[in-house]
């Protein structure tokens, strides 16, 4: 086996209940990065790990597996990301590489899985991580003094036009890969030895808040 899809999906979500089996477009979230991860021809084996049965249960259901239920201490609000994935590798210790794919991302595609992969092993890196271009630039981006005065977040001379800022990056949360041996002692999938897999903004879109499932879902309901 060489890489291991993890799908996170803890119970607790405050923002939007039950958030990662909420229907989206007829599916639940979680899914849609199932059935993606089940499209893509580079993963072996697609696993969920979640604290609870329900999610397990609809999990199994879309053909994932979930051989075990996380421990609560690792599904609380401040608990990281990446301590789900050292839990996860201690459970897989023969994995060579770890695909993480967030259920927030549901428009990410099986053939941006196997991009990333590709991309992956023919540059010999130890992570990959998935971005797009961002929509807003810290060179326009201000401080908000407790007297409400702004200050510039950015100490450069202000660009009038977008077409003269460099352009800059952000991670989408669609897509992290790594050797799993290189992960195990990570604290980060984002390192000096990581590399780029650039997404369209179409596809680049994640869920953290109510106004963000419903623009997913109007971007789901176009492309249908």
């Amino acid at each position: 086996m060489s890489i291991l899809a993890l799908i996170p999906a803890r119970g607790g979500s405050k923002g939007i209940p039950r958030k990662n089996i909420k229907e989206l477009c007829g599916k639940p979230l979680i899914a849609w990065s199932i059935e993606a991860a089940q499209k893509a021809s580079s993963v072996d084996q697609i696993v969920v790990s979640t604290d609870n049965e329900e999610i397990a249960d609809i999990a199994r259901s879309y053909g994932a597996e979930v051989p075990f239920l996380r421990p609560a201490e690792l599904a609380q609000d401040d608990t990281p990301g990446i301590a789900t994935v050292h839990h996860a590798l201690e459970q897989f210790t023969a994995v060579k590489q770890l695909l993480l794919l967030q259920p927030t991302s549901p428009l990410r595609s099986a053939e941006d899985i196997d991009g990333i992969v590709n991309m992956f092993q023919k540059h010999k890196n130890q992570s990959a991580v998935s971005i797009c271009e961002s929509p807003k630039h810290p060179n326009w981006m201000l401080n908000f003094g407790e007297d409400g005065t702004l200050s510039r977040f950015m100490d450069a001379p202000i660009a009038t036009r977008r077409q003269d800022l460099p352009k800059i990056y952000v991670a989408n949360g669609a897509l992290y890969l790594a050797n799993s041996e290189w992960l195990r002692h990570a604290c980060n999938f984002v390192s000096p030895e990581t590399i780029g897999y650039l997404m369209p903004p179409e596809r680049s879109a994640d869920i953290d808040t109510p106004l963000d499932w419903e623009w997913i879902e109007f971007l789901m309901k176009k492309k249908v």
